[in-house]
């Protein structure tokens, strides 16, 4: 043989040798993971918890394919299709109930595990609770549900406030049930609830000049994905205003604000990623049930589970009562 042919062949066999061991390697799961806010470590880290718990291991067994809209729901319905178009084996929609319906409007194969505020049925992603049909499963906290017992906890807090502002997103899922609430609290609380729109961190400063100017006397801050993202500012305008504020997810209250009342949003992440987990291994979004409740179907109410507390930093507060 020849030495240049001798070389030649070397070098076939060199770049044959790792194709070959490639081919044989078991092809990594992929998930791809839809969110309307920014990356939160704190959640993030529950998410991986509740996979592990099924088997997963982000960068071992399984990638993640991650896209934030950063409060930008214009960008969900583009950023689902990018991750539908990777051919990914599941679609996890969090950051509210948008995520979930833009990836439903994205694939009606893909298995999708979301994580939303609102009423999976009311919303169109589910059928019913008991025959939810379709490919979507998930996790739903009923946040919004639970804004008129915050109301009312407000209420009971600041008897003397004759006016108590309504912060809605209206761009949010829930803005015009929002709205319409904010009609019906007034004739049964006494008191006037006018509905201020924050659409951007921009709307916040004008809002909280016009709270101080009219003398309004706290603030309900509406569920939405937009200002959980925003919680800092929100926090440190009503503190800067003494306003007594009521937010919906604890991680307010941890970042100083007054009070919340709501689902614990960790666990939520925990419990998305072990349906995540499962349909990963095969089962049918139909077919994954609350553990806690046999008769329930795949969507897992965290706040028909018993998961409402009441989080203050200054006072010492028992856990809200369940229904």
């Amino acid at each position: 043989m020849r030495r240049r042919e001798f070389i030649a062949l070397l070098g076939g066999g060199a770049v044959g040798w790792p194709l070959l061991g490639l081919a044989q390697q078991p092809t990594m799961r992929v998930i791809g993971f839809l969110n309307t806010s920014r990356p939160y470590p704190l959640v993030l880290n529950e998410f991986h918890s509740g996979l592990a718990e099924i088997g997963y291991h982000e960068g071992q067994n399984v990638l993640i394919e991650y896209r934030w809209a950063e409060g930008h729901y214009d960008r969900l319905p583009g950023l689902a299709a990018e991750l539908v178009g990777r051919r990914v084996d599941v679609l996890v929609a969090v950051g509210g109930s948008n995520a979930g319906t833009a990836a439903r409007a994205a694939t009606s194969t893909i298995p999708i595990v979301a994580l939303i505020g609102g009423d999976p049925v009311e919303l169109g992603l589910a059928a019913s609770y008991s025959r939810p049909g379709g490919n979507v499963t998930g996790v739903a906290q009923l946040v919004v549900a639970a804004e008129q017992k915050r109301l009312e906890l407000l209420h009971e807090l600041v008897p003397s406030a004759k006016t108590i502002a309504y912060l809605v997103n209206p761009a949010g899922p829930n803005a015009r049930r929002q709205i319409q609430d904010s009609v019906s609290q007034e004739h049964r609380l006494g008191v006037k609830i006018p509905v201020l729109r924050a659409g951007s961190d921009d709307d916040f400063e004008p809002i909280f000049a016009r709270i101080a100017q009219e003398r309004i006397g706290a603030l309900l801050v509406g569920a939405d994905p937009f200002f959980f993202m925003q919680r800092d500012q929100l926090v440190a305008l009503s503190n800067r205003h003494a306003l007594p504020t009521m937010y919906f997810f604890r991680e307010f209250a941890t970042a100083g604000g007054l009070i919340s009342y709501g689902t614990r949003l960790i666990e939520g992440y925990r419990q998305l990623g072990v349906y995540t987990g499962k349909v990963l291994k095969g089962a049918n979004p139909a077919d994954c049930r609350s553990p806690n409740n046999p008769r329930k179907s795949n969507w897992s109410s965290i706040s028909r589970r018993q998961r409402r507390s009441v989080s203050n930093p200054r006072w010492r507060c028992s856990p809200a009562p369940t229904s």
